[in-house]
């Protein structure tokens, strides 16, 4: 069974799971369909991926457009990272606001990050496993991203700006007031 944290955006979930530990470890469902359905609504997860990164890296602010947006259930298997989401829907009251959450192999704690928000990550330990289901296919020419360090957004990445590293790509995303093809608030994306 999974406790669900709401944050300051709606639908921007914060999951804690039981973890059962003993002197010989630990076991925890870090998944289980029906909790999740039952707690978040159902999303259909269809693919999983991970990542390794090592300290100082920032991945993000990264979204998939329109039909291909995606739902994201985010954790840290080892190490530790600050997970970042950013509401990307014109219109909705928190247009541009962002939720932080720090995720760690210690904690459990996972993320969930809805259809319509950009999403990214900076590692804080010398490195960090990072794992997250996504309830839609990546699409290549259907990604779309924000820079990561856009004023207007005032995100604290939690690393001194010498020690950031970044993808080339990372390097030269657009701010978010430069982005035309956002996501609207009064679309229901899930389509229920």
């Amino acid at each position: 069974m999974i406790e669900v944290i709401q944050t300051e955006i709606p639908g921007v979930l914060i999951l804690e799971p039981r973890v059962f530990g003993d002197s010989r470890g630990y076991f925890m469902e870090s998944w289980n369909k029906r909790d999740f359905d039952s707690l978040v609504g159902p999303v259909n997860f269809v693919q999983d991926n991970e990542s390794r990164s090592t300290y100082g890296v920032v991945r993000g602010l990264h979204y998939q457009k329109g039909l291909f947006s995606q739902s994201k259930l985010v954790r840290v298997v080892s190490g530790r990272v600050l997970d970042v989401v950013v509401d990307i829907r014109r219109g909705s009251p928190w247009f541009g606001k962002h939720v932080a959450c720090e995720l760690s192999g210690e904690n459990h704690r996972q993320f969930f990050v809805p259809r319509g928000f950009a999403h990214g990550f900076a590692v804080l330990s010398p490195e960090a496993v990072f794992q997250y289901k996504c309830d839609a296919f990546y699409e290549p020419s259907k990604e779309g991203a924000i820079a990561w360090n856009d004023p207007a957004l005032g995100i604290d990445w939690g690393l001194p700006p010498e020690d950031i590293i970044l993808s080339e790509k990372d390097k030269h995303h657009p701010l978010l007031s430069e982005v035309t093809d956002l996501f609207d608030y009064s679309i229901d994306y899930y389509g229920r």
